[in-house]
């Protein structure tokens, strides 16, 4: 294992990965796979500072994908509650490889760069289940982690070929971590062979999508203009 890199053991008894389609109406639907995006939220909150940057390499699918509706009562805006359909994928279990890098829009913690600190502090947190709340693309849908060696044991899917699953959302380019100042979403052909998924890097994807302007003052500048 690098001194930058992590792997671990994610699991959960639901998850909803929700498709950007399907966010915005009542009903929610999840990907059959987790995103770049959720799996970069999981791995922050087993360990995050913000001089870095994690970037998801690969994971792999355990079990067979399955999925559950469910009859939920959502709050509407205007008060009362409302009845929708969720459509979660149940019993995950996933096996994750993750590294760091220097998060370069951050010079004001250059100091902070000590690659055996980060790694040393990322892998107690994993032994300890993670500094957060682990949740699977929704707060309803606990999960959990643990280390592990990516790659071992049995998957449902370690006999089968390429699959293909269409385009799917990969992540988001926040101007905290991105030299712009649009946010935008990226999108990439998912598939996945012989159970596992290996990421394109974030500059890697073609398909992207602005959302809004939303600039970020560093916050060295920010304080020398105050001062």
């Amino acid at each position: 294992m690098k001194e930058n890199s992590i792997e671990y053991r994610l699991t959960g008894r639901y998850a909803l990965f929700t498709d950007p389609v399907t966010k915005i109406g009542g009903e929610k639907s999840t990907y059959l796979v987790p995103t770049y995006e959720a799996l970069k939220g999981i791995t922050q909150s087993i360990y995050w500072k913000p001089t870095i940057v994690w970037v998801i390499d690969k994971v792999r699918l355990i079990k067979k994908i399955g999925t559950e509706s469910k009859n939920i009562k959502p709050l509407c805006y205007n008060g009362g509650n409302d009845l929708s359909v969720y459509t979660y994928l149940r019993d995950i279990e996933y096996q994750v490889k993750a590294h760091f890098e220097w998060n370069m829009q951050r010079s004001d913690l250059e100091q902070d760069r000590n690659e055996n600190k980060h790694f040393d502090m990322a892998r107690r947190s994993l032994e300890k289940g993670g500094r957060r709340d682990i949740f699977l693309g929704a707060r309803e849908c606990q999960g959990y982690v643990e280390p592990c060696e990516f790659g071992s044991g049995e998957s449902f899917y370690d006999d089968d070929g390429l699959f293909a699953f269409g385009l799917m959302f990969h992540g988001f380019d926040y101007p905290s971590e991105v030299d712009t100042d649009v946010l935008s979403a990226r999108f990439w052909q998912a598939k996945m062979d012989k159970g596992i998924i290996e990421f394109p890097r974030p500059e890697m994807c073609t398909v992207r999508r602005e959302i809004r302007n939303y600039s970020v003052k560093n916050p060295k500048i920010k304080a020398e203009e105050d001062a």
